[in-house]
C-alpha cells in the first residue's frame, strides 16, 4: 500500500515538473518582446537593452527556467512587471477569494448532486429521472459565461435581488462577501452538479443488476435501502473520483466565471496579466492552478484506492 501511494506521489511530482516546463516554454515562445511591451512608446534600443538586462532576459532560457522554478519552490514567485511588486504579495488575496468561491460552490453542489443522483437511480425510468437527466444535459451543454449572463439578467437586472458584479475587497468580512458570491457560486454549481449527478446515477445503476442486489430485492428490502446500503458503498470509488475532479474544476475552471462577474480572484488576475503581458504573474498563476489540479487528482487516486479493496489488491 505504501509503495502504491509513493508511486502515485512520484507520478504527481513528475507531472508537475512537465507542466512547469510547458508553462515556461509557452510564455517564452509568445510573440513580441516583454521589454518593448513594458516601455511602450518610450522604447528605444538603449532602454530596451537596459530593461532586458534588469529582468535577466539576456540569460539562456534553461538558466532562467531553473532560477524561476527554484524561486517558486522557495515561495518566491518573482516580481510583477506592471506593478513592480512581488507576485506572491498580490496573489495571496486573490487565491483566498478563488478558494472561497470554490468552497461555497462545492458545499452546495456536492451534496445536491449526490442526492439527485441517488434519487434518479432509485426512481430510474420515471418522469423525475427523465426530467433530471434532461435538465443536467442542458446545463452541461451551456457554457459558463452564458449561464452567468442569464443569471445576471434575471436575478440582478430584472428582479434586483443581488448585485451583478462581485467586487469583494480585503476589508469585507465573510458575511459581507456571501451576497456577492451567490451568483458566481450558483453559476459554478449548475455546471458541476450536472456532471456529478449524471456520474453518480450511472455508477449506481451499473451495479443494480449485480447478484447481491438481486438477492436483496428477493428478500423484499425497500429500493432506497438497496441503493443506499448495498449499491452506494460499492460505487464510492468512481463517485469520489468525479467529485474531486469537479472540485478541481471549481478551483481551476473559475477563470471565465470570475471575468463575467468581475470577481477579484486568480482567474481574473491571470486574464488581466495576459492582456498586460505580465509574464511572471501568468507563469505563477498557471503553475498554482496546475499544482491544485494535480494535487486534487492525486487525492482522488489515493481515496479511490482506500475505498476500493480491488484497487489495493489488483491480483
Amino acid at each position: 500500500m505504501l509503495n502504491l501511494l509513493l508511486r502515485r506521489l512520484a507520478l504527481g511530482v513528475m507531472t508537475l515538473w512537465v507542466v512547469s516546463v510547458i508553462i515556461f516554454a509557452g510564455t517564452e515562445i509568445l510573440p513580441g518582446d516583454v521589454a518593448t511591451a513594458i516601455l511602450g512608446q518610450t522604447a528605444t534600443p538603449e532602454n530596451t537593452a537596459a530593461i532586458r538586462a534588469q529582468l535577466g532576459l539576456n540569460e539562456p532560457p534553461h538558466e532562467r527556467y531553473i532560477s524561476w522554478l527554484g524561486g517558486f519552490l522557495q515561495g518566491d514567485l518573482g516580481m510583477s512587471l506592471t506593478s513592480r511588486r512581488p507576485v506572491a504579495d498580490q496573489i495571496g488575496f486573490r487565491l483566498e477569494n478563488t478558494l472561497l468561491l470554490a468552497a461555497v460552490a462545492a458545499m452546495i453542489a456536492v451534496p445536491l448532486a449526490i442526492c439527485l443522483g441517488l434519487v434518479a437511480a432509485i426512481r430510474q425510468g420515471t418522469v423525475f429521472d427523465r426530467g433530471i437527466s434532461v435538465s443536467t444535459l442542458l446545463a452541461i451543454s451551456l457554457p459558463e459565461f452564458f449561464i452567468g449572463y442569464i443569471l445576471i439578467f434575471f436575478v440582478a437586472v430584472h428582479l434586483g435581488w443581488l448585485p451583478s458584479m462581485s467586487n469583494v475587497n480585503a476589508r469585507m468580512d465573510l458575511w459581507d462577501k456571501l451576497p456577492l458570491l451567490i451568483l458566481p457560486a450558483l453559476t459554478l454549481t449548475l455546471v458541476s452538479v450536472a456532471h456529478m449527478m449524471r456520474m453518480t446515477r450511472a455508477a449506481v445503476i451499473s451495479v443494480m443488476n449485480s447478484p447481491y442486489i438481486e438477492m436483496a430485492e428477493l428478500k423484499g428490502i425497500r429500493n432506497w435501502r438497496i441503493v443506499v446500503q448495498h449499491a452506494l458503498p460499492n460505487v464510492l470509488s468512481p463517485i469520489i473520483n468525479i467529485v474531486i475532479l469537479n472540485l478541481a474544476y471549481l478551483v481551476v475552471g473559475v477563470v471565465v466565471v470570475e471575468v463575467v462577474f468581475t470577481y477579484p480572484g486568480m482567474g481574473q488576475y491571470m486574464v488581466d496579466s495576459v492582456s498586460k503581458r505580465d509574464v511572471p504573474v501568468v507563469q505563477a498563476c498557471g503553475l498554482i492552478f496546475a499544482t491544485v489540479y494535480v494535487g486534487l487528482n492525486m487525492t482522488a487516486d489515493i481515496l479511490s484506492i482506500l475505498a476500493n479493496p480491488r484497487l489495493r489488491h489488483p491480483k
